[in-house]
């Protein structure tokens, strides 16, 4: 039998004490961090379960927004979600989830991410795989860029310039990157925190490529000297000069540092200005997506300039039945505009509908999987409508 819960933020400080207690069992973490991660993300943004004044579970609502075709798509990421062990098995994270979805669909938020620790608890209330979160590493002493020597004294001579940690300094240079990127956060001010605060007895370091003025990128990295790593919190080029910059600087590292680390895409287009295959995968995780609202999901993306064409979608949702039914998705310079009713000859679950609409697996591939039946035509009208490069995200909640 599932326990009566109630569903709120903290009601004072000793429920947000509580809730740092299970967050820091379920992840392993000290509690001397608790305060700061709550100060950033705010008390206000929690969400927990109670059974009278213990608390039985909690999590994050961090809103902002991700890019998907060149829009911005309002979104709710979840993070720190925690149950304790003594209320696992009741059903508690369901209804965690489920009581904070409903508070998301009220709120008009069109999607939903997360990085899951385990999927089969995200796909009972609709979660499904979204994109990819790669984790790179290359040696610095195989680190060579693919051009000559005169092209080296060239690059060298774009200036690095170092400045203190400041996410003022970064914003619009960030912002021109992802909107190029499926799957990229418009970050809110926790994410950028999370990026530029150091830990205790850390040492953020952080660079603008080119003029001061008008840079052309950044990178954001600490040293681990027991690792003999650098790890890279977040880096931008805007361009094939100012990657390769970045590059070389990384590499002018290698007399005290063995190797970099980041976080960011599998397939990275700067890849390509190293002279061999040296970086390697360290690991790659799947962070997942929810669509909220079919509809507003649907019109918010973008989509490839001159595809003009409609698909029939028949949707099934059994947690917010509001997303049950038959929509027309008609897509014309860019955007789409959906209405209720048409044929439904493409036919798929909420769950089904995530990797669909971030373009993680093409039609066929989720046709092939189980998680679409449609008419030759559906599939190919939803192939030319969800055609793009592959979803991914570097920053982690």
């Amino acid at each position: 039998m599932t326990p009566n819960f109630e569903f709120g933020t903290p009601a004072n400080p000793e429920q947000a004490q509580q809730l740092g207690a299970i967050l820091s069992q379920c992840f392993n973490s000290p509690l001397s961090e608790w305060s700061v991660y709550l100060n950033r993300i705010g008390t206000e943004n929690f969400r927990v379960l109670r059974q009278g004044e213990q608390v039985a579970g909690g999590l994050a609502v961090l809103e902002m927004g991700q890019w998907f075709g060149g829009c911005r798509v309002p979104m709710a990421g979840l993070a720190a979600v925690g149950i304790p062990p003594e209320y696992r098995g009741m059903g508690a994270a369901v209804e965690l989830l489920t009581r904070t979805l409903k508070e998301i669909q009220a709120k008009q938020l069109p999607i939903s991410v997360l990085y899951p620790a385990t999927q089969y608890l995200y796909r009972q209330v609709g979660y499904e795989q979204g994109g990819t979160a790669a984790g790179l590493e290359v040696r610095l002493d195989a680190l060579r860029l693919s051009v000559n020597q005169t092209s080296l004294k060239q690059i060298r001579a774009l200036p690095m310039h170092a400045v203190t940690p400041n996410c003022d300094e970064f914003r619009s240079h960030y912002r021109q990157w992802a909107v190029k990127n499926n799957g990229n956060l418009d970050r809110n001010e926790a994410i950028w925190q999370s990026i530029i605060q150091p830990r205790e007895k850390e040492t953020i370091y952080a660079y603008l490529v080119g003029s001061q003025t008008q840079p052309q990128g950044y990178i954001i990295f600490k040293q681990d000297a027991k690792e003999s790593e650098i790890v890279i919190l977040d880096w931008v080029a805007l361009n094939a000069a100012a990657a390769q910059r970045l590059w070389m600087f990384l590499a002018d590292h290698r007399s005290q540092i063995q190797k970099v680390f980041w976080r960011g895409a599998a397939i990275n287009p700067f890849l390509l200005l190293l002279a061999e295959q040296t970086a390697k995968v360290r690991y790659l995780d799947r962070w997942m997506l929810r669509i909220i609202d079919v509809a507003k999901a649907l019109e918010s993306r973008g989509y490839t300039a001159g595809v003009e064409t409609e698909l029939h979608l028949a949707v099934v949702d059994e947690l917010l039945p509001e997303n049950n039914g038959n929509f027309v998705l008609s897509v014309s310079a860019g955007r789409g505009e959906v209405t209720r009713g048409g044929k439904g000859e493409l036919q798929l679950n909420i769950r089904g509908l995530a990797p669909l609409y971030t373009g993680l697996y093409t039609p066929s591939q989720l046709q092939v999987s189980g998680y679409l039946e449609g008419t030759d035509n559906a599939v190919l009208a939803a192939t030319q409508i969800f055609a793009g490069a592959e979803p991914w995200m570097a920053d982690f909640f």
